[in-house]
């Protein structure tokens, strides 16, 4: 919903029209990458691969406040991202 509507149903999670454009190029970067190793070159994405209670997901940055969770699971050769959520980041992670 966020990334075609530009608009979240649930009213808890709402966000500036800033960080919606912002969603939906990273979201667009992803779609249009040939792979995900791909996305390690595309620097301002920071896209990572995350450990601990997050392990088996990969997350990219939206901004510097927020960053994109997702599951990669390779069907027929072909990779199938699934968004998980969108994270904001505390302090600690900046």
């Amino acid at each position: 919903m966020l990334y075609e509507d530009g608009r979240s149903p649930n009213r808890k999670y709402r966000f500036q029209p800033d960080i919606i454009r912002r969603y939906q190029k990273a979201i667009n970067f992803i779609k249009a990458s040939s792979s995900i190793e791909a996305l390690w070159r595309i620097h301002s994405l920071n896209y990572e691969v995350l450990s601990g209670d997050k392990a088996g997901r990969s997350s990219v940055r939206v901004n510097d406040q927020y960053r994109i969770e997702f599951t990669v699971t390779v069907n027929n050769n072909e990779p199938i991202l699934t968004v998980c959520n969108v994270v904001e980041l505390s302090n600690h992670y900046k």
